[in-house]
C-alpha cells in the first residue's frame, strides 16, 4: 500500500514543531522514519547524537562510491503567531477546499511528505536518501550539524523541497545576521550631558548604513539587502542607556566579509557578534540533470534561504535545486495552507526523478 500523502501531511501539521524545541522535532523525525521504513524496510536509518539539533538520514544501502540523490527537508516551523486571528486552528490540519490548512503546510511539511512518498518508491539498488533536519528557520542549525556528519559521502544532486509552486529554483541569497552593539555611559535622565547615550550611537550608525553599506549585486541573485530587525537598549526612561544592540538581517550574494568589515569599522560600534552566516546558493542552469528535470525552471531566485546553503560544501559541486509544493506567499503567514493538487503532483514528479536517477 502506497503512502497517503494527504493523511501524512495532516498528521505532521497536527504536530507543532516550532524552531528551538528539539523534542517535538525529533518525534516527527521518528514518525516520518517509521512511515517510510514501513514502505521501504531496506532503508538504513542514521540519527544524529546532538541533543539540541536532531537530524535523521534514511538511505538505500548501496555502493558508497555511487553518487546519491538526496532530498533535504527541515521539520521545524515558525510559530503560529496570533493564533486567535487564524480562520482555522493552525494545528487542526483541516482538509477543505482542496487544501490542507495549518502551520507548516507549505513550509515545508508538504515538500517533506512528497519526498517521503518518492523515496518509498525507489528501487533498493538506487542510491537515494532523505535527510531530515531541525531548526532551519533560525539559521539551518540542524543542517550544519548533519553536514559535518555527512562529509566524505558522495552526493550527486540535492532537492530541497521548499515551497516553490513546483517550479525548479536555482538559488537564493545567503543570510548574515549580526548583533551590532554600542556602549555608552549611564547618567540620570535629567542630566544627559553627564552620560553617553548608546541608543543614539546606534541610531547614527543605522542612518549611515542606509547610504553607505557596501551592498553587492550578482547577476542572478540580485542585490544584497539589509534589515534592522530587532533593536534594544536602556532600562528605564530616566536613565541614559549605557548599552544598545541591533540585530541586522542581511541577505548576501558573496561571503559577507565587506559587510562585516563595514559594521566593525564604525566608530560608535563596540562589538559585532555573528549570529547566522549562511552562504548563497547558485546552481548552473545548464547542468544536464537540472535541464532534464520535469518542471519549469524559474528565472528568479528564491527570496528566502534554505538548508541548501549548508549542504553546498558537502555536495562538492553537485547541483542543488529548491523545488517543491506550496505557495511562497503563505509561508510564515496566517492561514497557511498547501494545495492538495500541488502536493500530489510533487509526489509523482519526485518519484519520476528517483526512478530515472543514474548519475
Amino acid at each position: 500500500m502506497s503512502i497517503d500523502v494527504v493523511d501524512l501531511v495532516r498528521e505532521l501539521v497536527r504536530r507543532p514543531t516550532v524552531s528551538g524545541d528539539p523534542r517535538p522535532q525529533r518525534d516527527v523525525m521518528g514518525v516520518v522514519s517509521e512511515v517510510l521504513r514501513a514502505q521501504a524496510p531496506h532503508l538504513q536509518r542514521t540519527d544524529g547524537d546532538d541533543a539540541d539539533q536532531p537530524w535523521t538520514l534514511l538511505t538505500t544501502p548501496t555502493d558508497p562510491d555511487r553518487p546519491r540523490l538526496l532530498f533535504a527537508c527541515h521539520v521545524d516551523t515558525v510559530p503560529a503567531a496570533d493564533a486567535t486571528h487564524w480562520q482555522r486552528d493552525p494545528f487542526g490540519a483541516d482538509a477543505e477546499d482542496g487544501r490542507v490548512w495549518g502551520r507548516g503546510g507549505s513550509d515545508m511539511k508538504a515538500g517533506l511528505v512528497a519526498a517521503v512518498a518518492a523515496v518509498a518508491t525507489a528501487d533498493p539498488e538506487t542510491p537515494v536518501g532523505l535527510l531530515l533536519t531541525s531548526d532551519e528557520e533560525i539559521g539551518s542549525k540542524g543542517a550544519q550539524v548533519a553536514a559535518r556528519a555527512l562529509q566524505g559521502t558522495r552526493t550527486g544532486a540535492v532537492v530541497v523541497p521548499e515551497a516553490t509552486g513546483n517550479e525548479v529554483v536555482l538559488g537564493h541569497r545567503g543570510a548574515l545576521w549580526l548583533a551590532v552593539r554600542a556602549a555608552g555611559r549611564a547618567a540620570h535622565g535629567s542630566t544627559p550631558h553627564l552620560g553617553h547615550n548608546a541608543v543614539m550611537d546606534l541610531v547614527a550608525v543605522l542612518q549611515r548604513a542606509g547610504t553607505q553599506l557596501p551592498l553587492a549585486t550578482e547577476a542572478f541573485l540580485g542585490t544584497e539587502t539589509w534589515n534592522p530587525g530587532v533593536i534594544s537598549g536602556g532600562t528605564v526612561p530616566n536613565v541614559v542607556p549605557d548599552a544598545a544592540e541591533v540585530v541586522v538581517d542581511m541577505r548576501t550574494v558573496g561571503d559577507g566579509a565587506a559587510l562585516q568589515a563595514w559594521w566593525r569599522a564604525q566608530p560608535e560600534v563596540a562589538d559585532v557578534e555573528v549570529r547566522v552566516d549562511l552562504p548563497p546558493l547558485l546552481t548552473p542552469a545548464d547542468d544536464p540533470w537540472v535541464q532534464a528535470l520535469p518542471a519549469d525552471k524559474r528565472s528568479q531566485p528564491a527570496t528566502y534561504f534554505t538548508d541548501g546553503s549548508v549542504l553546498g560544501p558537502v555536495a562538492d559541486g553537485a547541483p542543488i535545486v529548491v523545488w517543491g509544493p506550496g505557495t511562497p506567499a503563505v509561508m510564515h503567514a496566517r492561514d497557511e495552507y498547501v494545495e492538495v493538487a500541488e502536493l500530489e503532483h510533487a509526489a509523482r514528479t519526485f518519484a519520476e526523478v528517483v526512478a530515472r536517477w543514474d548519475r
